[in-house]
């Protein structure tokens, strides 16, 4: 009881009520720092249509990379595979055990790795999520303007 009445006081001392402060909240707008989202200017309310799918490039040799460490983009439709805690689709491809049959590029030795830097026999669980930093490279606009330049050494052009 007594915390009830001092709240009491110190919102009648600084005259702030519940509802002044939920107008104010109303009021306050969040500047993007001129960005554009990639869902557009459309008010949440506001149900949009959906994009329509970027083109993915068709199975083409593996693309450049622009930095060292750079995951390597997916050169080929990965719409439809099942990578889950019980199954993997890139590893039927893309595993020790199957990359030389099916031609496709073997995943890195770092994929065996732990945090502690013991190698594993099996894919680390922190690799075993491949979409987390290799994406499907599309043919899309960038959403903002880049004028990144790839490193020297790497010989892309």
């Amino acid at each position: 009881m007594k915390l009830l009445s001092l709240l009491v006081v110190i919102v009648t001392t600084l005259s702030i009520s519940p509802i002044t402060m939920a107008e104010e909240a109303v009021v306050t707008t969040v500047n993007p720092g001129g960005l554009a989202t990639i869902r557009g200017a459309a008010p949440l309310e506001e149900t949009r249509e959906a994009e329509r799918l970027k083109r993915v490039i068709k199975d083409k040799n593996p693309i450049a990379r622009n930095y060292v460490h750079q995951p390597p983009v997916v050169p080929h439709q990965t719409r439809g595979y099942r990578v889950d805690k019980n199954s993997n689709k890139c590893l039927t491809c893309h595993s020790w055990k199957h990359a030389a049959e099916t031609g496709a590029t073997k995943i890195s030795l770092t994929h065996f790795e732990t945090r502690d830097g013991k190698t594993l026999s099996d894919v680390s669980p922190r690799r075993y999520f491949c979409s987390q930093c290799h994406v499907t490279q599309a043919d899309a606009a960038p959403l903002v303007e880049n004028t990144f330049e790839p490193v020297e050494s790497l010989g892309n052009e």
